[in-house]
Protein backbone atom coordinates (compact mmCIF):
# COMPACT_ATOMS: atom_id res chain seq x y z
CA UNK A 1 0.00 0.00 0.00
CA UNK A 2 1.30 3.52 -0.61
CA UNK A 3 2.40 5.80 1.37
CA UNK A 4 0.17 8.64 2.64
CA UNK A 5 0.95 12.91 2.46
CA UNK A 6 -0.79 15.67 3.77
CA UNK A 7 -0.47 19.48 2.91
CA UNK A 8 -1.85 22.26 4.34
CA UNK A 9 -2.04 25.42 2.26
CA UNK A 10 -3.89 28.58 2.48
CA UNK A 11 -3.39 28.81 -1.88
CA UNK A 12 -5.11 32.39 -2.51
CA UNK A 13 -1.79 33.41 -4.51
CA UNK A 14 -0.47 29.67 -5.95
CA UNK A 15 2.74 30.68 -7.05
CA UNK A 16 6.59 28.26 -7.54
CA UNK A 17 6.77 27.75 -3.64
CA UNK A 18 3.93 26.27 -3.53
CA UNK A 19 4.30 23.76 -6.55
CA UNK A 20 7.94 23.31 -4.98
CA UNK A 21 6.07 21.32 -1.46
CA UNK A 22 3.76 19.64 -3.83
CA UNK A 23 6.12 18.41 -5.75
CA UNK A 24 8.16 16.74 -3.27
CA UNK A 25 4.69 15.30 -1.43
CA UNK A 26 4.32 13.55 -4.60
CA UNK A 27 7.36 11.81 -4.96
CA UNK A 28 6.91 10.64 -1.17
CA UNK A 29 3.20 9.28 -1.74
CA UNK A 30 -0.61 10.17 -2.50
CA UNK A 31 -1.21 14.08 -1.68
CA UNK A 32 -4.19 15.05 0.33
CA UNK A 33 -3.83 18.93 0.50
CA UNK A 34 -5.74 20.16 3.58
CA UNK A 35 -7.06 23.52 1.86
CA UNK A 36 -7.63 26.27 5.23
CA UNK A 37 -11.12 27.24 4.76
CA UNK A 38 -11.99 31.23 5.15
CA UNK A 39 -12.47 30.95 8.76
CA UNK A 40 -8.69 29.01 9.31
CA UNK A 41 -7.29 32.03 7.39
CA UNK A 42 -8.90 34.88 9.24
CA UNK A 43 -8.03 33.44 12.48
CA UNK A 44 -4.77 34.60 12.02
CA UNK A 45 -3.93 37.21 9.12
CA UNK A 46 -6.33 38.65 6.28
CA UNK A 47 -9.20 37.16 4.87
CA UNK A 48 -7.94 35.41 1.15
CA UNK A 49 -8.85 37.25 -1.51
CA UNK A 50 -10.32 33.86 -3.34
CA UNK A 51 -13.06 32.22 -1.77
CA UNK A 52 -12.79 28.28 -0.64
CA UNK A 53 -14.31 27.20 -3.18
CA UNK A 54 -12.18 29.27 -6.18
CA UNK A 55 -9.28 28.01 -4.37
CA UNK A 56 -10.15 24.62 -3.98
CA UNK A 57 -10.80 24.70 -7.89
CA UNK A 58 -7.09 26.06 -8.50
CA UNK A 59 -5.77 23.14 -5.74
CA UNK A 60 -7.35 20.08 -7.42
CA UNK A 61 -5.94 21.56 -11.00
CA UNK A 62 -2.41 21.25 -9.33
CA UNK A 63 -0.13 18.31 -10.85
CA UNK A 64 0.50 15.98 -7.88
CA UNK A 65 -3.20 16.64 -6.00
CA UNK A 66 -4.86 13.33 -5.37
CA UNK A 67 -7.45 15.35 -3.13
CA UNK A 68 -8.75 18.36 -1.95
CA UNK A 69 -10.01 18.26 1.79
CA UNK A 70 -11.33 21.35 4.07
CA UNK A 71 -8.89 22.30 6.86
CA UNK A 72 -11.07 23.94 9.30
CA UNK A 73 -8.80 25.48 11.87
CA UNK A 74 -5.04 26.91 11.70
CA UNK A 75 -4.16 23.66 14.02
CA UNK A 76 -3.69 20.85 11.33
CA UNK A 77 -4.13 17.93 14.54
CA UNK A 78 -8.17 17.24 14.19
CA UNK A 79 -7.23 16.37 9.85
CA UNK A 80 -4.12 14.68 11.44
CA UNK A 81 -5.75 12.64 13.41
CA UNK A 82 -8.80 11.76 10.67
CA UNK A 83 -6.27 11.34 7.83
CA UNK A 84 -3.26 9.62 9.78
CA UNK A 85 -1.15 10.13 7.04
CA UNK A 86 2.55 8.90 6.49
CA UNK A 87 4.12 12.51 5.90
CA UNK A 88 3.30 15.96 6.35
CA UNK A 89 5.05 18.47 4.14
CA UNK A 90 5.68 21.92 4.40
CA UNK A 91 8.25 24.96 3.32
CA UNK A 92 10.55 25.23 6.31
CA UNK A 93 9.37 29.07 7.20
CA UNK A 94 6.73 28.03 9.86
CA UNK A 95 9.64 27.70 12.50
CA UNK A 96 9.26 31.58 13.84
CA UNK A 97 6.14 33.28 14.88
CA UNK A 98 1.68 32.14 15.11
CA UNK A 99 3.28 29.32 13.38
CA UNK A 100 5.44 27.63 15.40
CA UNK A 101 3.21 26.21 17.54
CA UNK A 102 1.28 25.05 14.96
CA UNK A 103 4.73 23.28 13.63
CA UNK A 104 5.18 21.12 16.60
CA UNK A 105 1.77 19.62 17.53
CA UNK A 106 2.28 18.34 13.76
CA UNK A 107 5.09 17.18 14.91
CA UNK A 108 3.54 15.76 18.01
CA UNK A 109 0.83 14.22 16.57
CA UNK A 110 2.63 12.28 13.66
CA UNK A 111 4.97 11.11 16.47
CA UNK A 112 2.09 8.81 17.64
CA UNK A 113 1.69 6.92 14.57
CA UNK A 114 5.21 6.98 13.47
CA UNK A 115 4.62 9.61 10.95
CA UNK A 116 7.44 12.35 9.48
CA UNK A 117 7.45 16.04 8.83
CA UNK A 118 9.29 16.86 5.73
CA UNK A 119 10.36 20.68 5.75
CA UNK A 120 10.93 21.77 1.98
CA UNK A 121 13.32 24.86 1.68
CA UNK A 122 12.05 28.27 1.45
CA UNK A 123 11.51 29.38 -2.48
CA UNK A 124 13.87 32.55 -2.97
CA UNK A 125 12.44 35.22 -4.85
CA UNK A 126 8.85 34.69 -4.04
CA UNK A 127 7.13 35.75 -1.08
CA UNK A 128 3.23 35.94 -0.71
CA UNK A 129 3.42 39.02 1.32
CA UNK A 130 4.94 41.05 -1.54
CA UNK A 131 2.34 39.44 -4.08
CA UNK A 132 -0.38 40.74 -1.60
CA UNK A 133 0.84 44.61 -1.32
CA UNK A 134 1.03 44.36 -4.95
CA UNK A 135 -2.49 42.89 -5.07
CA UNK A 136 -3.74 46.00 -2.83
CA UNK A 137 -1.63 48.35 -5.39
CA UNK A 138 -3.42 47.14 -8.18
CA UNK A 139 -6.97 47.68 -6.36
CA UNK A 140 -9.84 45.74 -6.50
CA UNK A 141 -13.09 45.84 -8.24
CA UNK A 142 -16.93 46.67 -6.71
CA UNK A 143 -18.27 43.33 -7.25
CA UNK A 144 -15.37 41.29 -4.98
CA UNK A 145 -15.07 44.10 -2.47
CA UNK A 146 -18.94 44.31 -2.33
CA UNK A 147 -19.18 40.51 -1.16
CA UNK A 148 -15.89 40.73 1.06
CA UNK A 149 -18.09 41.85 4.17
CA UNK A 150 -20.53 38.56 4.22
CA UNK A 151 -17.38 36.55 3.78
CA UNK A 152 -15.85 38.31 7.25
CA UNK A 153 -19.28 37.73 8.87
CA UNK A 154 -18.61 33.63 7.49
CA UNK A 155 -15.08 33.67 8.58
CA UNK A 156 -14.31 35.92 11.86
CA UNK A 157 -16.06 35.79 15.32
CA UNK A 158 -15.83 39.30 15.43
CA UNK A 159 -15.37 42.22 12.19
CA UNK A 160 -13.76 45.07 13.16
CA UNK A 161 -14.50 48.05 11.64
CA UNK A 162 -13.07 51.68 11.98
CA UNK A 163 -13.99 55.33 11.03
CA UNK A 164 -12.52 56.28 7.28
CA UNK A 165 -13.74 59.91 6.50
CA UNK A 166 -10.95 60.68 3.27
CA UNK A 167 -8.47 59.21 1.28
CA UNK A 168 -5.75 58.97 3.93
CA UNK A 169 -7.85 57.90 7.03
CA UNK A 170 -8.91 54.89 4.64
CA UNK A 171 -4.99 54.00 3.80
CA UNK A 172 -4.48 53.85 7.86
CA UNK A 173 -7.76 51.47 8.58
CA UNK A 174 -6.63 49.24 4.87
CA UNK A 175 -2.75 49.04 6.70
CA UNK A 176 -2.69 49.96 10.15
CA UNK A 177 -1.59 46.13 11.81
CA UNK A 178 -0.67 44.61 15.51
CA UNK A 179 1.49 41.48 15.17
CA UNK A 180 0.69 39.56 18.46
CA UNK A 181 1.28 36.31 19.20
CA UNK A 182 -1.62 35.15 17.82
CA UNK A 183 -1.03 36.75 14.64
CA UNK A 184 -1.51 39.85 12.46
CA UNK A 185 -4.63 42.06 13.95
CA UNK A 186 -6.10 44.58 11.94
CA UNK A 187 -9.08 46.56 10.96
CA UNK A 188 -11.44 44.26 8.50
CA UNK A 189 -13.33 47.44 7.07
CA UNK A 190 -14.34 50.88 7.28
CA UNK A 191 -16.97 52.65 8.63
CA UNK A 192 -18.23 55.61 6.48
CA UNK A 193 -19.60 57.76 9.20
CA UNK A 194 -21.50 60.76 8.63
CA UNK A 195 -20.64 62.39 11.39
CA UNK A 196 -16.82 62.55 11.02
CA UNK A 197 -17.43 63.31 7.21
CA UNK A 198 -19.47 66.37 8.20
CA UNK A 199 -16.98 67.74 11.35
CA UNK A 200 -14.24 67.27 8.15
CA UNK A 201 -16.06 69.64 6.34
CA UNK A 202 -16.65 72.02 9.27
CA UNK A 203 -20.55 71.02 9.29
CA UNK A 204 -22.77 69.98 11.74
CA UNK A 205 -24.02 66.22 11.69
CA UNK A 206 -27.61 66.73 10.71
CA UNK A 207 -27.25 65.66 7.30
CA UNK A 208 -26.28 68.76 6.26
CA UNK A 209 -23.50 66.84 3.59
CA UNK A 210 -26.12 65.53 0.97
CA UNK A 211 -25.21 62.03 -0.72
CA UNK A 212 -23.89 63.96 -3.65
CA UNK A 213 -21.10 64.52 -1.60
CA UNK A 214 -20.56 61.88 0.41
CA UNK A 215 -20.32 59.71 -2.81
CA UNK A 216 -17.11 61.97 -3.69
CA UNK A 217 -15.39 61.10 -0.42
CA UNK A 218 -16.15 57.60 -1.30
CA UNK A 219 -14.73 57.43 -4.49
CA UNK A 220 -11.50 59.17 -2.60
CA UNK A 221 -11.55 56.10 -0.11
CA UNK A 222 -12.36 53.93 -2.43
CA UNK A 223 -9.68 54.46 -5.33
CA UNK A 224 -7.34 53.71 -2.91
CA UNK A 225 -8.24 51.16 -0.29
CA UNK A 226 -9.30 47.54 -1.28
CA UNK A 227 -11.77 46.92 2.45
CA UNK A 228 -15.16 47.01 2.33
CA UNK A 229 -17.41 49.99 3.46
CA UNK A 230 -19.90 49.98 5.53
CA UNK A 231 -22.01 53.35 5.26
CA UNK A 232 -23.79 55.28 7.73
CA UNK A 233 -26.81 56.30 5.75
CA UNK A 234 -28.33 58.04 8.95
CA UNK A 235 -31.98 58.23 8.78
CA UNK A 236 -31.99 57.05 4.60
CA UNK A 237 -34.29 60.24 4.30
CA UNK A 238 -37.18 60.19 2.33
CA UNK A 239 -38.37 56.42 1.03
CA UNK A 240 -38.12 56.98 -2.46
CA UNK A 241 -34.50 58.86 -1.51
CA UNK A 242 -33.34 55.91 -0.19
CA UNK A 243 -33.74 53.42 -2.52
CA UNK A 244 -31.57 55.59 -5.12
CA UNK A 245 -28.93 55.94 -2.28
CA UNK A 246 -29.06 51.96 -2.20
CA UNK A 247 -28.58 51.55 -5.76
CA UNK A 248 -25.48 53.80 -6.15
CA UNK A 249 -23.90 52.66 -2.71
CA UNK A 250 -24.07 49.18 -4.35
CA UNK A 251 -22.76 50.14 -8.05
CA UNK A 252 -19.58 51.37 -6.06
CA UNK A 253 -18.98 48.51 -3.80
CA UNK A 254 -20.05 49.67 -0.72
CA UNK A 255 -20.96 46.25 1.12
CA UNK A 256 -23.73 47.77 4.08
CA UNK A 257 -25.86 50.67 4.22
CA UNK A 258 -26.79 51.23 7.79
CA UNK A 259 -30.21 53.51 8.60
CA UNK A 260 -31.11 54.90 12.46
CA UNK A 261 -35.07 54.70 12.58
CA UNK A 262 -35.55 58.25 13.81
CA UNK A 263 -37.25 61.02 11.52
CA UNK A 264 -37.05 64.62 11.16
CA UNK A 265 -33.85 67.03 10.86
CA UNK A 266 -31.19 64.23 11.97
CA UNK A 267 -28.98 65.01 15.64
CA UNK A 268 -26.45 62.78 16.77
CA UNK A 269 -27.57 59.86 18.71
CA UNK A 270 -25.34 60.40 21.92
CA UNK A 271 -26.96 63.29 22.83
CA UNK A 272 -29.98 61.64 23.86
CA UNK A 273 -32.95 63.45 25.24
CA UNK A 274 -30.94 66.35 25.48
CA UNK A 275 -32.44 67.67 22.18
CA UNK A 276 -35.39 66.52 20.11
CA UNK A 277 -35.06 63.26 18.56
CA UNK A 278 -38.34 61.49 17.04
CA UNK A 279 -38.71 57.89 16.35
CA UNK A 280 -39.97 56.23 13.57
CA UNK A 281 -42.67 54.39 13.81
CA UNK A 282 -42.23 50.62 13.82
CA UNK A 283 -44.56 49.99 9.98
CA UNK A 284 -42.85 53.34 9.06
CA UNK A 285 -39.23 52.25 9.39
CA UNK A 286 -39.91 48.69 7.86
CA UNK A 287 -41.81 50.08 5.10
CA UNK A 288 -38.09 52.06 4.57
CA UNK A 289 -36.65 48.44 4.73
CA UNK A 290 -38.14 46.82 2.44
CA UNK A 291 -38.66 49.75 -0.45
CA UNK A 292 -34.09 49.58 0.14
CA UNK A 293 -34.34 46.16 -0.18
CA UNK A 294 -36.13 45.84 -3.03
CA UNK A 295 -34.67 48.29 -4.65
CA UNK A 296 -30.91 46.25 -4.40
CA UNK A 297 -29.50 44.48 -7.36
CA UNK A 298 -27.34 42.15 -6.04
CA UNK A 299 -27.67 39.66 -3.01
CA UNK A 300 -24.51 41.06 -1.44
CA UNK A 301 -25.42 44.49 -0.41
CA UNK A 302 -26.94 44.17 3.20
CA UNK A 303 -28.91 47.12 5.00
CA UNK A 304 -28.79 46.97 8.31
CA UNK A 305 -31.42 48.49 10.60
CA UNK A 306 -30.21 50.72 13.78
CA UNK A 307 -32.10 50.88 16.52
CA UNK A 308 -32.32 53.91 18.84
CA UNK A 309 -34.67 52.87 21.80
CA UNK A 310 -32.15 52.68 23.97
CA UNK A 311 -30.74 56.22 23.05
CA UNK A 312 -34.27 57.41 23.83
CA UNK A 313 -35.05 55.91 27.22
CA UNK A 314 -37.71 53.69 25.45
CA UNK A 315 -36.05 50.56 26.92
CA UNK A 316 -35.07 47.17 26.36
CA UNK A 317 -38.65 46.02 25.37
CA UNK A 318 -39.02 48.60 23.32
CA UNK A 319 -35.74 47.52 21.31
CA UNK A 320 -36.39 43.84 21.08
CA UNK A 321 -40.05 44.11 19.44
CA UNK A 322 -38.63 46.74 16.62
CA UNK A 323 -35.49 44.13 16.34
CA UNK A 324 -37.84 41.66 15.88
CA UNK A 325 -39.92 43.57 12.91
CA UNK A 326 -37.22 44.75 11.45
CA UNK A 327 -35.67 41.66 10.81
CA UNK A 328 -39.02 39.77 9.46
CA UNK A 329 -38.93 43.26 7.39
CA UNK A 330 -35.78 42.15 5.94
CA UNK A 331 -33.16 43.76 7.59
CA UNK A 332 -29.60 42.09 7.26
CA UNK A 333 -28.54 43.37 10.32
CA UNK A 334 -29.32 44.74 13.72
CA UNK A 335 -27.40 47.47 15.24
CA UNK A 336 -28.53 48.69 18.78
CA UNK A 337 -26.82 51.97 20.37
CA UNK A 338 -26.55 52.98 23.61
CA UNK A 339 -25.20 56.20 25.50
CA UNK A 340 -24.60 54.69 28.98
CA UNK A 341 -21.15 54.11 30.15
CA UNK A 342 -21.45 51.13 31.44
CA UNK A 343 -22.28 48.44 28.97
CA UNK A 344 -24.96 46.48 30.43
CA UNK A 345 -28.13 47.70 28.96
CA UNK A 346 -26.43 46.56 25.84
CA UNK A 347 -25.32 43.19 27.22
CA UNK A 348 -29.19 42.82 28.14
CA UNK A 349 -30.07 43.49 25.19
CA UNK A 350 -27.49 40.87 23.52
CA UNK A 351 -29.43 38.32 25.96
CA UNK A 352 -32.89 39.17 25.01
CA UNK A 353 -31.68 39.15 20.85
CA UNK A 354 -29.84 35.63 21.43
CA UNK A 355 -33.82 34.11 22.15
CA UNK A 356 -35.50 35.89 18.70
CA UNK A 357 -36.40 32.88 16.36
CA UNK A 358 -34.36 34.77 13.25
CA UNK A 359 -30.68 36.20 14.37
CA UNK A 360 -29.04 38.27 11.64
CA UNK A 361 -25.53 39.89 12.76
CA UNK A 362 -25.62 42.17 15.66
CA UNK A 363 -23.40 45.16 15.58
CA UNK A 364 -22.64 47.52 18.20
CA UNK A 365 -20.77 51.16 18.56
CA UNK A 366 -19.04 51.49 22.13
CA UNK A 367 -17.99 54.42 22.01
CA UNK A 368 -19.25 55.81 25.91
CA UNK A 369 -18.71 52.41 26.86
CA UNK A 370 -15.43 52.04 25.70
CA UNK A 371 -13.94 49.79 28.57
CA UNK A 372 -15.62 46.79 27.03
CA UNK A 373 -13.24 44.38 25.25
CA UNK A 374 -13.35 42.58 22.02
CA UNK A 375 -13.84 39.66 23.63
CA UNK A 376 -16.50 40.40 26.17
CA UNK A 377 -18.64 41.38 23.13
CA UNK A 378 -17.92 38.15 21.33
CA UNK A 379 -19.16 36.25 24.34
CA UNK A 380 -22.27 38.37 24.17
CA UNK A 381 -23.06 37.31 20.68
CA UNK A 382 -22.03 40.68 18.98
CA UNK A 383 -20.50 39.87 15.15
CA UNK A 384 -19.60 43.46 14.66
CA UNK A 385 -17.92 46.32 16.09
CA UNK A 386 -17.67 49.35 15.12
CA UNK A 387 -14.78 52.40 16.21
CA UNK A 388 -16.67 55.14 14.73
CA UNK A 389 -14.56 58.51 15.48
CA UNK A 390 -11.46 57.40 16.90
CA UNK A 391 -9.22 58.82 14.03
CA UNK A 392 -10.74 62.47 13.64
CA UNK A 393 -10.84 63.07 17.32
CA UNK A 394 -6.97 61.51 17.61
CA UNK A 395 -6.24 64.07 14.41
CA UNK A 396 -7.89 67.14 15.66
CA UNK A 397 -6.19 67.43 18.89
CA UNK A 398 -2.70 66.85 16.91
CA UNK A 399 -3.20 69.78 14.91
CA UNK A 400 -4.26 72.03 17.39
CA UNK A 401 -1.05 71.75 19.00
CA UNK A 402 0.84 71.73 15.76
CA UNK A 403 -0.87 75.51 15.08
CA UNK A 404 -0.77 76.67 18.98
CA UNK A 405 3.05 75.81 18.95
CA UNK A 406 3.40 77.85 15.84
CA UNK A 407 1.70 80.63 16.66
CA UNK A 408 3.48 80.59 20.14
CA UNK A 409 6.92 80.14 19.02
CA UNK A 410 6.52 82.11 15.38
CA UNK A 411 8.26 79.24 14.03
CA UNK A 412 7.35 75.13 13.05
CA UNK A 413 10.73 73.91 14.99
CA UNK A 414 9.47 73.31 18.40
CA UNK A 415 6.62 70.71 16.98
CA UNK A 416 8.82 69.17 14.87
CA UNK A 417 9.51 65.90 15.93
CA UNK A 418 5.59 65.03 16.70
CA UNK A 419 5.41 65.76 12.82
CA UNK A 420 5.67 62.78 9.79
CA UNK A 421 9.25 64.15 8.22
CA UNK A 422 8.68 65.48 4.41
CA UNK A 423 10.07 62.39 3.27
CA UNK A 424 7.54 60.31 4.64
CA UNK A 425 4.73 62.23 3.88
CA UNK A 426 6.22 61.48 0.25
CA UNK A 427 6.91 57.39 0.90
CA UNK A 428 3.09 57.71 2.51
CA UNK A 429 1.29 57.49 -0.56
CA UNK A 430 1.64 55.20 -3.00
CA UNK A 431 2.67 56.22 -6.44
CA UNK A 432 3.92 59.02 -5.25
CA UNK A 433 7.56 58.53 -5.72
Amino acid sequence: MGKSVYVGMSADLVHPGHLNVIQKAAELGEVTVGLLTDRAIASYKRLPYMTFEQRRQVVEQLKGVSRVVAQETLDYVPNLMQYKPDYVVHGDDWREGVQSKVRQAVIDTLAQWGGELVEVGYTDGISSTQLNKALREIGTTPDIRRNKFRRLLEAKPLVRLMEAHNGLTGLIVENAHFDGPDGRREFDGMWGSSLTESTAKGKPDIEAVDVTSRTHTLHDILEVTTKPIVYDADTGGKLEHFQFTVRTLERLGVSVAIIEDKVGLKKNSLFGTEVPQTQDTIEGFCDKIRAGKAAQVTDDFMIVARIESLILDQGIEDAITRADAYIKAGADGILIHSRRKEPDEIFEFCSRYAKLEQRPPLIVVPSSYNQVTERELIDHGVQVVIYANHLLRAAYPAMMDAARSILEHGRSKEIDSKLLSIKDILELIPGTK
